[in-house]
């Protein structure tokens, strides 16, 4: 690991714990919240969760940080001055959840460099799990090498991570008459998706679309879990940054089916 992100990785998987006890957890099922304009839930404990990552990051390593909670305008301008170097972060992934008490919500970091991922971790206050990778030197859940699990071999004995309401109705519709996998399961947070696809939790895992903070650690502790992963349509990194769909699997060998399968005309 490069002598930079060796000691970050470790700060950050400080932060990240520090940050949930301090301003997420004593808030969870205690908290009002609002919607924004895109219908989207926010609470105070997003906005306390993202001042105080924002505040940290830069002293672990100086770059500047595009969260959620930001507006359009602030994103893109982070995103602008951050080529060399940029922080980003969910400050809760699965706020809907957080709202109603539903325990599967996380903190997802990633820091990234010329736009690639670089560093990803994702923090489960309630299960207390911290899943985390840097390019090149593995993914684990709290030490442990991903995944956890081995995916099981054949398609139709799946368990499969899926997000309908971001599919098309003719895959959907596909899914329900003719399934290939033996199970599915939407929990309602993709960065924990993600994790729970590289840990071989889920066998297999579909989105139709994802946000940058969606995706930007999830996708690296995958990738270091020696999963594979692509957009619906065309590789995964030719996809819009801002927006991705997303097929992906801790196996290779499963994720080739799945694709074909969804992909098919």
């Amino acid at each position: 690991m490069s002598q930079n992100l060796k000691p970050a990785l470790g700060q950050v998987l400080a932060l990240v714990r520090e940050v949930a006890r301090a301003e997420i957890t004593p808030r969870y099922l205690r908290v009002a919240h609002t919607h924004k304009n895109d219908g989207s839930l926010f609470t105070e404990a997003d906005e306390a969760s993202q001042k105080a990552l924002a505040s940290a990051l830069p002293g672990i390593i100086p770059s500047p940080v595009l969260g959620e909670e930001m507006t359009e305008v602030e994103q893109r301008a982070a995103w602008a001055a951050g080529e060399n170097g940029l922080w980003c972060i969910d400050p809760i992934d699965g706020t809907s959840n957080f709202v109603a008490g539903i325990p599967y919500f996380a903190i997802s970091i990633a820091w990234l460099k010329n736009g690639q991922r670089h560093l990803g971790v994702v923090y489960d206050p309630v299960a207390d799990e911290c899943f985390y990778a840097a390019r090149g030197h593995g993914a684990f859940l709290d030490g442990e090498p991903l995944p956890i699990r081995t995916p099981v071999t054949e398609l139709r004995r799946a368990m499969a991570g899926i997000e309908p309401k971001r599919l098309t109705k003719d895959l959907m519709a596909r899914m329900v008459a003719d399934p290939p996998y033996a199970s599915l399961r939407n929990f309602g947070a993709s960065a924990l998706d993600w994790c729970y696809t590289a840990a071989g939790r889920f066998d297999v895992y579909v989105h139709g679309n994802q946000k940058l903070w969606d995706y930007a650690a999830g996708a690296l502790i995958l990738e270091e879990a020696g999963g594979k992963l692509s957009c619906l349509k065309g590789p995964f990194d030719e996809g819009a940054i801002w927006e991705r769909s997303v097929i992906a699997s801790a196996s290779p060998a499963l994720f080739d089916h799945w694709h074909a399968w969804l992909t098919r005309q």
